[in-house]
Formats: C-alpha cells, sequence, structure tokens
C-alpha cells in the first residue's frame, strides 16, 4: 500500500495563497507521480534507468574534458529546452564506454523531470529487428504500428547509430526515420560509435582506416544529421574498462 502525501493527505491538490485569495494547484506528488509515468512509458533500460546528468562522473583521474564540455552542453540543452532548442537535437559521437548513452538518458530524464517533456529510448539495433519481425506473416504488428511511437516522440533518444550492417534497407529505414523527424522538427538525440565523417571512398590508401558515420547510414544521411543535430564529440578511455569493472563485490 503506497503512503498518503503528507501535504495534500492524497487529494493531489494543495491550497496556496495568491493575491489575498486562496487557490488550488497541484501537488508535488502528483507532479512526481507524472513524472514517474511518462518515464516508464519512456521504455529506458533497467541498466540505464540510474543515469542523470547528475550521476555523469567527469572526475575519475583519467577523464578527457571533451567530457566536462559535453556535459555542460546537455545541462544547457535540458535549460533551453524546448523555445532555444526549437526542434534542434544532439549527435553524441566517440568511442564505446566514454558514456554517450549515460549522457543521452541523463538529458532524457531530466527533460521528462524539469520541462514536462515525453520522450522515448530506443536502440537502434533493437528498433531495425522489430522493424524486420513485422514482415513476417505471422507477426500481426505492422511496420507502420512499429514506426509510429517513433515518429510522433516528442524527444527520441536513438542509441548505437549505424551499428547494424549497412544494406539499402537499412539506409532506407534510417531516411525514413531521420527525415520524418526532421520534417515535423521533433527532437532527436543520438549516439554513436563512429566518426561524424564521409565515407571513407576507393582511395587505398583510406581502407585501413576505421569505418565512419557516412559508411554506415550513407552520406546524405549524415549530411542531414549536420541540420537537424548539434553534435557533441566525447573523447576518452573504455570507463567500464579501466574504471568500473564488474566485480561480485
Amino acid at each position: 500500500m503506497s503512503e498518503v502525501c503528507p501535504i495534500c493527505e492524497g487529494a493531489g491538490l494543495r491550497i496556496i495563497q495568491e493575491d489575498g485569495r486562496q487557490v488550488a494547484t497541484p501537488c508535488t506528488c502528483r507532479l512526481q507521480q507524472r513524472t514517474a509515468r511518462m518515464l516508464d512509458r519512456a521504455h529506458i533500460p533497467k541498466r540505464y534507468e540510474h543515469c542523470s546528468l547528475e550521476s555523469f562522473d567527469t572526475h575519475f583521474p583519467s577523464a578527457n574534458r571533451t567530457l566536462t564540455a559535453a556535459h555542460m552542453r546537455a545541462r544547457r540543452f535540458v535549460e533551453g529546452y524546448p523555445v532555444e532548442t526549437a526542434g534542434t537535437g544532439l549527435l553524441l559521437t566517440g568511442s564505446i564506454g566514454v558514456g554517450k548513452t549515460h549522457l543521452a538518458v541523463g538529458i532524457l530524464q531530466s527533460l521528462v523531470s524539469e520541462r514536462g517533456a515525453t520522450g522515448l529510448f530506443y536502440d537502434y539495433r533493437d528498433l531495425l529487428k522489430q522493424v524486420q519481425n513485422s514482415y513476417n506473416r505471422n507477426n500481426s504488428t505492422t511496420e507502420s504500428e512499429i514506426l509510429k511511437p517513433v515518429f510522433e516522440a516528442e524527444v527520441l533518444v536513438l542509441d548505437e547509430l549505424g551499428a547494424n550492417k549497412p544494406t539499402d534497407w537499412v539506409w532506407d529505414t534510417v531516411a525514413h526515420i531521420l527525415n520524418t523527424r526532421y520534417n515535423d522538427r521533433r527532437t532527436t538525440i543520438i549516439t554513436t560509435n563512429y566518426a561524424n565523417l564521409g565515407p571513407l571512398g576507393s582511395d587505398p590508401a583510406s581502407r585501413s582506416r576505421e569505418e565512419t558515420l557516412g559508411d554506415r547510414i550513407g552520406e546524405r544521411m549524415r549530411s542531414r544529421l549536420q541540420e537537424m543535430c548539434v553534435v557533441v564529440e566525447m573523447q576518452g578511455q573504455d570507463f567500464r574498462q579501466k574504471v568500473k569493472r564488474a566485480s561480485f563485490a
């Protein structure tokens, strides 16, 4: 049995004095309950439920200064939402383990709790897999039903963009998602492990280099991201390997 709020005694409203008269206003418990519902509907994975801007660590010994800059950018983004951001999102780039997903989830959590936004978290690979599965004749869920909440989410966190092997179908699906949200001026927060560069091309000297974001999603869509997102580069060592290794302790 949940505890009764000591402020409003379960009514959900509290009476305050305003200009010499009594006015009913939503109690903090009602606001907290709404925030909890919105966060639950955002489908943030349990592994990342603890992630917040407050818990984003930039002070460990090997921390790169870009992490501090990214954290400050994230906080300013939340404070300016939605008037100053005006539908513009963020593209968080960097190698594995530098905290991109933590920061993206922290932004989403803050937008919900501080700015009253609604949002949705999706792993890029899981989203593509769900769309592919909708083509199975035994699956009653259609592609449009899967993509509708992705298109319409006020704030979408798309994690690990480019993680799937690039094919024409993958490129078309990515283009459909990004173009729809771009045209509707909806805020998209993206993380990727790939450098924000165009395709490497056919130059033999470049073939030994690591793949770029342009290789994984196509240069046309990478160019579109420059219009819809501010790029935030995060550098450093793998935090999970160097600082937060798993143990039974």
